[in-house]
């Protein structure tokens, strides 16, 4: 992976993912374009002055700009609602932001292909919907419930792009993605870890039984990297995921125990909209990309426990700290 000099586009900047891509493709010399739609304290505190930020939504005409200007060479299309509970309750906007967002994406680099060597749009294991796992790249996308439904669509359109416009994208496929500066607390990951520095007992949505495959997301920004920098195999979709995939209540003993607490969690079973059991084949990312991931759960989930005991002192009295506080 070559990144230096390269001028970068990145939507969704401020999530997850996009944190820890923007820091990666900083300490590799490349030249940050990031979309940013609303003020997050985070990002600004760790980029301000080291990237350029264009303002405002995902909307044609901004994207264009960004491109245009910017004389972007590779895009990384992260920007999502990727809440699951969010969706069920405003498909709307979720599909809005999700599919509206994407093609418009798109568009504007079909427009504006002049530079254009990589384009990366984010995707999801949810796409493949409730069929035979493990799901490989051959397994056809028929999700069911909106955020499924979101993402399902947007790789069609996604791969509409390169076979009618020959747009030089790629599709990356990743199971549930977990790190640090995930302030999203519904989250089994940072919820838990949260609950445990508060002293509380951790929540599970679920009866604890759904399996998922739970990726850390350093090992994630090597995936979206590795899938930018080459040119030999555009148009195809990739999974990236840990390939140990293992229960809610599973992952919630392992971050007590890593802990060490002895707090037991309380199971609502209350989760609706979503399928038992999904993972991941990465077979093909490894035999065509020669990639693996660098991570065991445990050596991520230590990482970002310590993220959050970090983020936690550092924010005291801060803005940071009632976003760690918020319900």
């Amino acid at each position: 992976m070559d990144y230096e000099g390269k001028s970068v586009f990145v939507t969704g900047a401020t999530g997850l993912v996009g944190y820890w891509l923007v820091q990666e493709l900083l300490d590799q010399g490349a030249t940050v374009c990031c979309l940013v739609r609303d003020p997050d304290p985070i990002f600004a505190d760790t980029f301000d002055g080291r990237v350029s930020v264009v303002s405002g939504a995902l909307e044609l005409e901004t994207i264009e700009r960004a491109l245009c200007e910017y004389e972007v060479q590779k895009v990384f299309h992260l920007a999502a609602q990727t809440l699951v509970g969010i969706a069920k309750r405003a498909p709307l906007l979720t599909f809005e932001s999700n599919v509206r967002g994407s093609y418009l994406l798109l568009e504007a680099c079909r427009r504006q292909a002049r530079y254009l060597e990589n384009i990366v749009v984010a995707s999801s294991d949810k796409a493949y919907g409730s069929a035979p796992l493990p799901y490989t790249e051959d397994t056809p996308l028929s999700g069911r419930f909106p955020y499924d439904v979101s993402k399902s669509c947007t790789d069609l359109i996604t791969s509409s792009y390169f076979y009618t416009y020959e747009l030089p994208v790629n599709i990356v496929r990743c199971g549930n993605i977990y790190g640090g500066c995930d302030l999203n607390w519904s989250r089994i990951v940072p919820g838990t870890i949260r609950s445990v520095l508060e002293g509380k007992n951790p929540i599970i949505r679920s009866d604890g039984t759904f399996i998922r495959d739970y990726f850390y997301v350093k090992d994630t920004v090597h995936a979206y990297l590795t899938v930018g920098s080459r040119s030999d195999c555009l148009g195809e979709a990739f999974n990236f995921g840990s390939e140990e995939p293992c229960s809610v209540l599973k992952i919630t003993d392992t971050i007590l125990k890593l802990m060490d607490s002895d707090l037991e969690p309380i199971i609502l079973n209350k989760a609706q909209a979503e399928i038992q059991e999904q993972y991941l084949d990465c077979n093909k990312a490894s035999t065509v990309l020669g990639w693996r991931p660098q991570y065991s759960l445990e050596e991520g989930l230590l990482e970002t426990i310590e993220w959050y005991k970090n983020f936690q002192n550092k924010a005291c009295g801060s803005v940071a700290a009632r976003a760690f506080a918020a319900l």
